[in-house]
């Protein structure tokens, strides 16, 4: 029987300024930490990889530069110790189109309603292409404990609108993307009840569900094909420069990785400058009572397939690894 005489603590704000006294010096340096931007990737539903801090543009220096696991594509934080103010909006939207981002995000101790309202019409008339997000983040602590963040988001894209009626859509029916959604959603749910060491992010109506490896360009995919019915799990490689190299590198330890993942299917793609690595089942996800084995295989072989590649990825001998902007291609 629970003791409703024992104290309990109380949370109490911590001023922003306490913490952190300058925005370049202190709060962009904590906020591009992996373990702090991860907690900001939780907070919008995507999973984040750093790139560089303090990146020129023009005369100006964004924030931070990070990618989406899984697409690469590029990621604005542009970060306020203080109400948002015309001056950053400005900023804001100059690096997002210096460095060709997708995705723009703003935190604030305070973001205004004008600006909330100027980012949910930018959300709005951009289409699913571009995305832009503004969050408040809070310091509170219990007691003498140290301050812990908290991001309160505040604006964000309607996904599922824009999703489901992008330019490029048109001959796959709507109930298509939102039985995708559904389905990956279901996985989620599934995995995070199974309690796998997978960081799930936010599902996405589309027919793949990528999520990190431990390196740029390189990432884990889960399928679900619904022209060919079938579900699958692959490794997908996408450098700008080295895709090729890197894959001839893994198939040379072919025997090893099909020892422990058993038989795979190693598509080079020729014509492409991708690759892929992957393992496929029948399955037909417009029938809901297949889901429970669907996602049961799916996520054992994710577990599977990150304990075969991630280590092997990351030993991966590639000159050049990270340079340059990346064009991307989805998987399919």
């Amino acid at each position: 029987m629970n003791d409703i005489t024992k104290p309990l603590g109380r949370l109490e704000p911590v001023s922003l300024r306490d913490f952190w006294q300058d925005e370049a010096r202190h709060f962009t340096p904590w906020l591009a930490l992996p373990e702090n931007l991860k907690l900001l990737g939780e907070a919008l539903g995507i999973e984040l990889e750093f790139e560089v801090t303090e990146s020129r543009v023009g005369i100006f220096k964004a924030d931070i530069v990070a990618k989406e696991v899984g697409t690469d594509d590029r990621v604005i934080v542009e970060n306020q110790l203080q109400r948002t103010d015309h001056d950053h909006l400005g900023k804001l939207l100059t690096y997002a189109a210096g460095l060709d981002a997708k995705t723009v995000v703003w935190v604030a101790e305070e973001i205004s309603d004008d600006h909330r309202r100027t980012l949910d019409w930018l959300n709005e008339i951009t289409g699913e292409t571009f995305s832009f997000f503004a969050l408040e983040i809070e310091l509170w602590r219990i007691g003498d404990s140290p301050p812990a963040p908290k991001f309160n988001l505040v604006c964000r894209p309607n996904e599922w609108a824009k999703s489901l009626t992008r330019p490029d859509s048109v001959g796959e029916p709507t109930e298509t993307k939102l039985l995708q959604l559904e389905f990956w959603s279901a996985l989620v749910e599934c995995g995070r009840k199974k309690g796998t060491s997978v960081n799930f992010r936010k599902p996405r109506p589309q027919n793949w569900y990528s999520l990190a490896v431990g390196r740029s360009r390189f990432n884990l995919s889960l399928t679900a094909n619904t022209n060919r019915p079938r579900v699958g799990c692959e490794l997908y490689i996408r450098h700008p420069q080295h895709s090729k190299r890197a894959f001839a590198l893994l198939r040379a330890q072919k025997e090893a990785i099909e020892a422990e993942l058993g038989p795979l299917e190693w598509q080079e793609l020729p014509l492409r400058r991708d690759c892929r690595i992957a393992q496929y089942r029948s399955g037909d996800i417009e029938d809901r009572t297949q889901w429970p084995e669907q996602h049961a295989w799916l996520l054992e072989r994710l577990e599977a397939f990150k304990r075969a590649f991630s280590e092997r990825v990351r030993a991966l001998d590639l000159e050049q690894d990270d340079e340059g902007p990346d064009d991307v291609e989805e998987a399919v």
